[in-house]
């Protein structure tokens, strides 16, 4: 790995605080739950991309990849997702007019989430830094009121922003090791009926927000020409929620008070190999463990005790497990500056069928990836197309997650599908 001069040394590090500052000031929306598409070359290789991690969303997918930066750099971009997941009513379960056996879509299927990075290799030194403002974690889903598990869950909204200053070390020639802070910010809205029929405008609402740190590491080895090995690892994340409900019961006026809830968002390990048989390809393997046991149980605490036939203290049981992600992918270089790239993705289903809650309707997936790039002197773009699907999953015995009022027995019990589609772009410059 060849150490930088001091071409791009005259641009401050302020610079990047100022880049940031502003794409943090946007409100980031998107859906799905963990967000594991963060820059469009990635993506187009199936996000197997940590023993690579040669543009500045390495700050995303390993940290340690921004030492083979040089100068000032910034890349920037978007993903753009169309979704379409689905549910239909077990055969024979509707004993009510307000509910349907037709299967059932979503109401928003577009969703959209921004990404920045900038790094800054610090002149004659074996160090560089960088900072990235991005969503990992993202949702917005709303059914309609005649699922027939309105009581369970009708809609829910997540929006979570990271600010991820990082640093990383060249401490010899092709290693490389690096640690970050992950400063974020996280906003959760999610509804649900306090009965069983959807004509009484009955409803039970909590919002909140919150603030939490954590750390990132990297590290990233290559071997000789051909091989590379990169590893990664993101902390888990406490969110304490601080908000407040609204309960709706028709005739009475809405009420509402301060509430609290707790989160655990999970650590991720990522371990990646990559080989590079001649200088036109770059063949790459990851595997991606989440743990999502650390999002097992909790309690919605209310300040005031609500009117009858509402609980105080709300629990709430999700029970998810731990899960992988596989990723493969390849990238074909051209004279020129061109290069085109194809990946594989498989993402386990972290949700168990005991406590399904259809505002996550996880499902084993499969995604599917191409894309196309260009280098220029100064600048960079990629374009990457994603398809998404699911086989079926047909969910029984489940109960539901959490019981403010009268949950009349309902679950999420039924048949969930899912397809997407997505595209990301991505641009860089070196200044």
């Amino acid at each position: 790995m060849p150490r930088r001069g001091d071409r791009f040394g005259k641009i401050p590090l302020p610079g990047i605080f100022i880049i940031a500052l502003f794409a943090a000031s946007n409100h980031l929306e998107a859906n799905g739950f963990r967000l594991v598409s963060q820059d469009a070359l990635a993506a187009a290789r199936g996000e197997a991309f940590a023993a690579t991690a040669d543009n500045p969303s390495a700050i995303h997918y390993n940290p340690a990849g921004i030492s083979q930066l040089d100068g000032f750099q910034v890349r920037t971009g978007v993903y753009a997702l169309h979704f379409e997941p689905t549910f239909t009513p077990p055969a024979g379960t509707v004993t009510t007019p307000f509910v349907t056996n037709k299967t059932h879509d979503i109401k928003e299927q577009d969703a959209i989430a921004p990404h920045l990075y900038a790094t800054y290799a610090l002149p004659e030194t074996p160090l560089t830094v960088g900072l990235g403002v991005y969503a990992p974690h993202g949702a917005a889903v709303e059914w309609p009121q005649d699922t027939g598990f309105r009581a369970v869950a009708v809609d829910g909204e997540l929006t979570y922003l990271r600010v991820n200053p990082v640093a990383s070390l060249e401490i010899r020639p092709g290693l490389s090791l690096a640690a970050g802070l992950m400063i974020d910010h996280a906003e959760t809205k999610q509804g649900q009926g306090l009965s069983r029929r959807t004509n009484t405008g009955d409803e039970f609402r909590f919002e909140g927000d919150a603030w939490t740190a954590g750390y990132n590491m990297g590290l990233l080895w290559q071997i000789n020409e051909q091989w590379s090995v990169g590893a990664s690892y993101r902390s888990k994340s406490q969110l304490n929620f601080d908000g407040n409900t609204d309960i709706v019961q028709p005739p009475f006026q809405p009420a509402g008070t301060g509430a609290q809830m707790e989160l655990e968002f999970p650590a991720t390990w990522v371990m990646g190999v990559s080989y590079r048989p001649t200088k036109q390809w770059n063949i790459e393997f990851n595997a991606d463990y989440t743990e999502w046991s650390s999002i097992d149980t909790t309690t919605i605490f209310q300040d005031e005790k609500p009117r009858s036939g509402v609980q105080q203290n709300i629990p709430v049981t999700l029970g998810w497990k731990n899960s992988w992600i596989l990723k493969c992918g390849a990238t074909r270089f051209f004279d020129d500056g061109w290069r085109a790239s194809a990946g594989y993705v498989f993402n386990e289903n972290s949700v168990p069928s005991a406590f399904y809650s259809p505002l996550v309707a996880d499902l084993d997936r499969h995604f599917f990836t191409v894309g196309m790039g260009r280098d220029w002197s100064r600048y960079s773009l990629d374009l990457a197309y994603q398809y998404g699907f699911a086989p079926t999953r047909t969910v029984t015995g489940s109960v539901t997650t959490s019981k403010p009022g009268n949950f009349a027995g309902q679950n999420g019990n039924g048949r969930y599908d899912f397809e997407s589609h997505a595209l990301l772009l991505s641009f860089g410059v070196k200044f």
